[in-house]
């Protein structure tokens, strides 16, 4: 069997790609997982099997650069005994520094590299080793800073997801009597969700009772928000990061998000209207663009968090909880793409493209 490794880097964008990805490949191929130390917390430890190594990020001060690039070697070398030592004869990446010193020695053993790019706008380590990559994974053909020379190294698919999601009824396009609202900010996003939309969602249940799903930023502020939301006769649910996400999703009505590409994804799959509030501070603005991308199609709505006003987003969600029509004219949109996306056929795709490199 070919011998895998999937190499991701310390956020859930990019964990949990990695994860879908090992699903569909596990039973054919023999896969390995490797993290750096903050993406092990986003694998579920009895069900896969990974190992960490410790990768450090290259500081932007001056000063520290010099140590900085000596622990950088050091990480080359740790990754590249790492696939001698395995018999790795194909890389994946899924993002993040953690590619750095995994695809350059797969360059220097002449392995195969397979990259991922799930964004609207290509990452910079993508951008990096595009050049030295046999493909690249994305959604979409028109991603912006691509280099055109390249754009026959796309291999295009469907969006990447858990295999649970495909089994789960899609909504019927009708909002709750009391309207179940998901707020998603994200593993680097939840901080701002954690007031200030709680502070918009107290509002808005003065005006119509609302149920409430909501990642807040850190386990030590659920208790905090809980009994925020119980002064104000609001059920909820509170979490901090899950892995079968989804579960809740398939739950509500609407999602307030950030704009991750794994998060709008499932959302658009699973037909679940949103509003999404991209994070600001986002390399390269990826964030933005995922979500612009949708808008465009008319399957959700897009507010930039500059631009933010408390009572226009009041408005705005009193207005899709009130109007079916406008609330099921974003659902028929998100129908529309969602019934083209098959596990089976993405499984034979990948597969395909696995025995061709």
């Amino acid at each position: 069997m070919k011998k895998i490794l999937i190499t991701t880097g310390g956020t859930g964008g990019h964990v949990m790609p990695a994860l879908n990805i090992f699903d569909h490949l596990n039973k054919k191929f023999d896969v390995k997982i490797v993290t750096d130390i903050r993406g092990k917390k986003f694998i579920n430890k009895n069900k896969y099997s990974f190992d960490t190594i410790k990768i450090n990020q290259i500081s932007k001060n001056i000063f520290k650069l010099p140590f900085s690039l000596a622990l950088m070697f050091i990480s080359i070398i740790k990754g590249y005994l790492y696939l001698k030592k395995n018999k790795i004869k194909l890389v994946i990446s899924t993002g993040g520094y953690m590619s750095l010193p995994f695809c350059l020695s797969a360059k220097f053993l002449n392995i195969s590299i397979i990259l991922f790019e799930p964004n609207m706008v290509l990452g910079r380590s993508n951008k990096y080793f595009l050049k030295f990559a046999n493909k690249i994974i994305c959604y979409n053909k028109k991603i912006m800073n691509f280099p055109d020379k390249y754009i026959n190294k796309i291999f295009l698919t469907e969006t990447i997801l858990k295999k649970d999601i495909y089994d789960i009824n899609i909504q019927n396009g009708h909002i709750s009597e009391v309207p179940k609202i998901l707020v998603i900010g994200g593993s680097q996003g939840a901080m701002y969700f954690d007031k200030t939309i709680q502070e918009i969602l107290i509002d808005l249940n003065k005006i119509k009772k609302i149920n409430i799903y909501q990642q807040v930023s850190d386990e030590s502020k659920i208790d905090e928000i809980k009994k925020t939301y119980a002064k104000n006769n609001i059920p909820n649910s509170l979490f901090t990061f899950k892995n079968d996400i989804y579960e809740y999703m398939s739950k509500c009505d609407l999602a307030i998000s950030r704009c991750g590409a794994s998060t709008l994804s499932e959302l658009v799959k699973l037909c679940i209207p949103f509003i999404g509030i991209p994070l600001p501070s986002a390399k390269d603005n990826h964030q933005y663009f995922n979500v612009k991308y949708y808008e465009e199609k008319n399957c959700c709505w897009l507010i930039n968090q500059a631009n933010f006003e408390k009572l226009n987003l009041i408005s705005l969600l009193k207005k899709i909880i009130s109007s079916g029509a406008v609330y099921q004219d974003k659902y028929s949109n998100l129908k529309n793409i969602s019934y083209q996306n098959k596990w089976d056929d993405i499984n034979k795709k990948l597969i395909k493209l696995i025995n061709e490199n």
